[in-house]
């Protein structure tokens, strides 16, 4: 299967919404778009029982149905000074204050803790680095699984750079990096089988370090030049592409017109 060269020229652009004249209460099949997406109901739905599945399928669904999901590097340090990289994307936000994000840290192959789970724990502190597009290739590099004496920073080529307070390095090349220490560690066993394989981190960011020429006049991170990377399945990376805004109503401001909307439907 031939596939085309990344397209560098790419970029992201600010559209309207997929329909920006949408109201209250309005049908998904009032628009030729959604009658199209609703069309595919009538291949009806797959049930999937997990008790009855194995891991990988689960895994494989899960990885191409929660996507995109963001893509970080983490770099830790043991408590003997020997540093660590591994990429993650079962990551995420958790809440802005106190600033707590999240990410999930599967055992590997032969079920043994990962250097990192480890290196998380001792106290020393961490940083947590958003992957763009530049350097996606050398954090992928650090998601080998490769015996704990292998340098991943040496193997990723990326640079380590001194943070403010903790011990372990942040990756240089990120233009988005925090700074954490471990808020808590959850242990995820089976429910059933209680077999414990993965691990999930709440990390407390204590230090935000932001490339200034990725922030906008109003101290937001610039989508267009930041280009995040997002996994989507299987080993498949995606790019931001085009976005779009749509307003969180507000009851002060949409009282009336949802009222109304709600009156409309219930006399039809």
């Amino acid at each position: 299967m031939y596939i085309p060269p990344f397209d560098t020229a790419s970029y992201s652009t600010i559209t309207q919404s997929p329909n920006p004249s949408w109201t209250y209460g309005q049908k998904l099949d009032a628009t030729p778009a959604g009658k199209d997406w609703l069309a595919g109901e009538s291949a009806g739905w797959k049930v999937y029982n997990t008790a009855e599945m194995d891991k990988s399928n689960i895994r494989k669904l899960l990885n191409s149905g929660i996507a995109p999901r963001p893509m970080t590097i983490v770099s830790t340090i043991s408590e003997d000074g020997v540093e660590n990289l591994a990429s993650f994307s079962w990551f995420n936000t958790v809440t802005d204050y106190p600033p707590v994000i999240s990410f999930g840290i599967n055992r590997n192959a032969a079920g043994n803790l990962k250097d990192t789970t480890r290196n998380l724990k001792n106290g020393q502190g961490f940083a947590v680095n958003i992957i763009s597009e530049a350097f996606i290739e050398n954090a992928n590099a650090a998601a080998v699984d490769a015996p704990s004496d292998v340098d991943e920073w040496t193997l990723s080529g990326l640079t380590k750079e001194k943070c403010v307070q903790i011990r372990a390095s942040r990756v240089k090349e990120s233009a988005f990096s925090m700074e954490c220490e471990l808020y808590k560690s959850i242990d995820i066993t089976h429910p059933v089988t209680g077999e414990h394989n993965s691990t999930l981190i709440l990390a407390h960011v204590m230090y935000f370090h932001v490339r200034k020429d990725m922030l906008t006049v109003r101290g937001a991170v610039d989508l267009t030049k930041f280009k995040p990377v997002g996994r989507v399945g299987d080993i498949s990376y995606a790019r931001v592409g085009d976005t779009y805004r749509i307003p969180i109503p507000l009851w002060a401001q949409e009282e009336a017109k949802i009222q109304e909307a709600l009156k409309t439907l219930a006399s039809t």
